[in-house]
C-alpha cells in the first residue's frame, strides 16, 4: 500500500498534441472498435461502420407525378390544336392522384390543367405526350444497389429516412463504448445529502456523463470513493473489466492523498503524467490492460478541458467519428439558381474548397428527393422577395456539416460512374478526415467546372469522332495555355442495357430505331450523350424517330432503373450498373472514364489519398468484382501543358 504522507513528484509538462499522438499509439485504437446491427430508427447519431447501399428503389412502383389522367401515350400522338385527339375513360384514359400506381396499359400522364372535359365519359387534348410524362418512375430518388451513405457517417434523421425507403433493415453501426467514471477525494459528497463543513457536492462526474452521451459513449458513473488506495485501486479493476474507457476524476496531482499515478502505474502503465496546458496540467494518461484510463484533476475548469481534449479524442476514435463545428459560412453560388417570389425556398448546398475559394453547389430541389437531404453540407435560404440567386455571388450558408470536412473535400463535378460512390466509400474508410462530394453534371459540366475554377477533378469520358481516342483532344481544345493533369480511372464496358432476357430482341444500336421500342437518352454534355449522338451519325439515324430519344436518366443506375423498372427497354449505359439492376448487356465499346485536374493539385493530400486508392488493390478488386472494369492503368498520371 502506498504511504500516506508521501508526495508524487513526478509531474510533466507533455506537449498536449505529442501527448495524444503518444498515447493513441500506444492504445492502437483502431484495432479495438467493435461493431453490432440497430435498425435504422435505432441509428440516430450512430457512426457507420460500412457504407449502407439501397436494398429497393424508391419509389418501388412508378407513381403519378401529378393529378390528371393516365394515358396510353401512342393514342396522343396525333393531337394538336387544330386536330384536338378524344380519348375515351378506361378504354384511353383513367383518372389519377398524386402518388397513385400507373399501371399498364397506361404509361403516361397529362396535367388535369391539360385535360377539356367533354362529358364524364369523354376528354380532349390538344398535345402529344412523350413515354413516362409525369411519371415518377421506379428508383427516381433512391436505385436499389447504390449507396444512400457512406462508411464512418454519422447518421442523421433524414439518414434514417433515406435507409427505410431503401428497405434496409439493419444497419451495421460502431458500438457505443461504455465510458466507467470514477470520482473520488474524501470531501465529496451526491446531490441530495445534507451538507457538513468541508463537503463538496460533487458534479464533474455528471458533466462527464452528459459530454459522453453528446458524444456518443455510454456512461457508466459509479458512487464516490473516498482517498483511501485499496478502494480506488478496488474501483479501478472493476471499471476497466465493466469498461472501454476509464475515467478517475480527482487525485492526478502530487498531494499526499493523489493516488491515481501510483495505481495505474501498479495496474497497468503510465504513458503521461502532466500536460503542457493550463489549467489541466496534471492529467494522467495510462493504459491497464490494455484499455485507456484516464485520470483528470479535480478542479472543475481543468476536468472540463482535460474532458474535452483528451477523453473526447479518445471516445471518439472508438466510434470512428470526429467532432463537430456547425454555424454560417459564406460561399460562391457554382450555378444559377431561379426562386419564386411568393415564398420563401430553402436549397440544400454541396460544399467544397477549391483554390482557397468555398463554393456552393445546389443539389436537386424536388420535395421527394430525400438523397438531397443526406448528401447536404448546408442550406441556402432564399427569401420570397428575391427571383433567384446568380451564378457567382457569394451567399451566406447554413452548415448542415463540419467546416473541416468541407476543407477536406474533394468536390467531384463531371460524369457519373459507380467507380465515384466506391471511392468515397473507401477514401472516408480509410482516411476518414477525407471525403467526395460529387455533381453529376456529364463529362462536358466537369470540363466547365474545371474551365471555371468550381471543382477539383473532373470526371470524363469524352469520345473524340476524328481520333476515335478518349479525353486527351478535349483538354487540348479547352485548356490551352493551361497546366493539366489527368489521373487514368478505368477502363469500362459501355453499351446497351437491355431487359432480362432481352424480350425485344434487341441485337445492335441501330434496333432502337423502331417505335416499338423505347429508349432513354442520358443528358446533355454527358460523355454517354455524345457516345450516342456519335452511334446516330455513324449509322445515319432519324433521332426524331427514336421513340425517348428526349427523355433524360443523369446517372447509369438510373438509366439500368428505367429499364429494369420496364419503363423503357433500352438505354446506353455501363455494364456494372446493368448488372446491379439484373438486366442484360451489349457491348458497344470501351471506354476510358479519367479524372482531369489542375496540376499544382497534384500536391494536395486529398488529391494523394484519392490516387493511393486508385492504386490499392483491394479496391481494384472490389471493382472488378462489379464486372465490367478493367483497372490495370487505374490512379497514372499524365500532364498536358497548354
Amino acid at each position: 500500500m502506498k504511504e500516506d504522507n508521501k508526495r508524487n513528484v513526478y509531474i510533466g509538462n507533455t506537449d498536449i498534441k505529442e501527448a495524444i499522438k503518444m498515447y493513441s499509439e500506444k492504445l492502437n485504437i483502431d484495432d479495438k472498435p467493435k461493431w453490432e446491427y440497430v435498425k435504422p430508427w435505432e441509428a440516430y447519431g450512430r457512426i457507420t461502420w460500412e457504407g449502407v447501399f439501397a436494398k429497393y428503389s424508391s419509389p418501388n412502383y412508378n407513381a403519378s407525378a401529378m393529378d390528371g389522367i393516365a394515358v396510353r401515350y401512342k393514342k396522343t400522338l396525333e393531337a394538336t390544336e387544330t386536330n384536338p385527339v378524344k380519348l375515351k375513360k378506361d378504354e384511353d384514359y383513367k383518372i389519377i392522384d398524386t402518388g397513385d400506381p400507373i399501371r399498364e396499359p397506361f404509361n403516361s400522364v397529362i396535367m388535369i390543367e391539360d385535360v377539356v372535359e367533354i362529358d364524364e365519359n369523354t376528354v380532349e387534348i390538344i398535345s402529344p405526350a412523350f413515354p413516362w410524362q409525369h411519371v415518377r418512375q421506379i428508383g427516381e430518388d433512391i436505385v436499389a444497389g447504390e449507396m444512400i451513405i457512406p462508411s464512418k457517417h454519422k447518421i442523421r434523421p433524414v439518414d434514417v429516412g433515406g435507409i427505410i425507403s431503401g428497405g434496409v433493415e439493419k444497419i451495421k453501426v460502431y458500438q457505443k463504448p461504455k465510458v466507467g467514471i470514477i470520482p473520488t477525494g474524501t470531501e465529496i459528497v451526491d446531490l441530495g445529502k445534507d451538507l457538513e463543513e468541508g463537503d463538496i457536492i460533487e458534479s464533474n462526474s455528471r458533466i462527464f456523463q452528459g459530454l459522453v452521451l453528446e458524444y456518443g459513449g455510454e456512461p457508466n458513473r459509479y458512487q464516490p470513493v473516498v482517498d483511501e488506495y485499496q478502494l480506488i485501486k478496488k474501483a479501478v479493476e472493476k471499471a476497466v473489466e465493466e469498461n472501454e474507457v476509464t475515467i478517475i476524476n480527482a487525485g492526478s496531482s502530487a498531494g499526499t492523498e493523489d493516488y491515481t499515478r501510483d495505481i495505474i502505474a501498479e495496474l497497468g502503465e503510465v504513458v503521461v503524467h502532466g500536460l503542457a496546458i493550463k489549467p489541466g496540467k496534471p492529467a494522467i494518461l495510462g493504459i491497464v490492460k490494455g484499455k485507456p484510463v484516464i485520470g483528470i484533476p479535480g478542479y472543475p475548469v481543468s476536468a472540463y478541458f482535460v474532458f474535452e481534449n483528451i477523453a473526447r479524442e479518445i471516445i471518439k476514435k472508438y466510434l470512428g467519428e470526429l467532432k463537430e463545428e456547425k454555424g454560417y459560412i459564406k460561399a460562391t453560388l457554382a450555378r444559377r439558381i431561379v426562386s419564386n417570389l411568393k415564398q420563401e425556398e430553402y436549397v440544400r448546398i454541396k460544399l467544397g474548397k477549391v483554390d482557397n475559394k468555398i463554393i456552393a453547389t445546389p443539389l436537386k430541389r424536388g420535395a421527394g428527393v430525400t438523397m438531397s437531404l443526406i448528401n447536404a453540407d448546408g442550406v441556402l435560404t432564399i427569401p420570397k422577395e428575391y427571383e433567384g440567386i446568380e451564378k457567382g455571388e457569394t451567399v451566406k450558408i447554413e452548415l448542415m456539416t463540419d467546416i473541416k470536412d468541407i476543407e477536406n473535400t474533394i468536390v467531384s463535378i463531371g460524369s457519373h460512374d459507380l467507380i465515384i460512390d466506391l471511392m468515397r466509400d473507401e477514401l472516408h474508410r480509410k482516411y476518414p478526415e477525407f471525403s467526395i462530394s460529387s455533381a453529376h453534371t456529364g463529362s462536358m459540366g466537369g470540363i466547365m467546372a474545371l474551365r471555371n475554377d468550381e471543382t477539383h477533378i473532373a470526371p470524363i469520358h469524352l469520345l473524340d469522332e476524328k481520333s476515335g481516342e478518349y479525353n486527351e483532344a478535349f483538354i487540348k481544345k479547352y485548356f490551352k495555355g493551361r497546366k493539366i493533369a489527368y489521373i487514368k480511372g478505368v477502363k469500362r464496358q459501355q453499351g446497351l442495357i437491355v431487359q432480362k432476357g432481352n424480350p425485344k430482341n434487341i441485337k445492335t444500336f441501330k434496333d432502337i430505331d423502331n417505335k416499338d421500342i423505347v429508349f432513354i437518352n442520358r443528358q446533355k454534355g454527358s460523355g454517354t450523350r455524345i457516345l450516342t449522338d456519335y452511334l446516330i451519325k455513324e449509322n445515319n439515324m432519324d433521332r426524331s424517330r427514336i421513340m425517348g430519344y428526349d427523355r433524360e436518366g443523369n446517372t447509369h443506375m438510373s438509366v439500368s432503373s428505367s429499364v429494369a423498372s420496364m419503363t423503357a427497354d433500352v438505354g446506353i449505359g455501363v455494364y456494372s450498373a446493368a448488372q446491379i439492376m439484373g438486366n442484360d448487356f451489349i457491348e458497344i465499346t470501351e471506354e476510358e472514364y479519367d479524372f482531369a485536374l489542375d496540376v499544382k493539385l497534384l500536391e494536395d493530400k486529398k488529391i494523394q489519398k484519392f490516387i493511393s486508392i486508385l492504386k490499392n488493390e483491394d479496391f481494384r478488386k472490389r471493382l472488378e468484382k462489379l464486372g465490367g472494369y478493367n483497372t490495370e492503368s487505374s490512379g497514372e498520371v499524365g500532364i498536358y501543358e497548354g
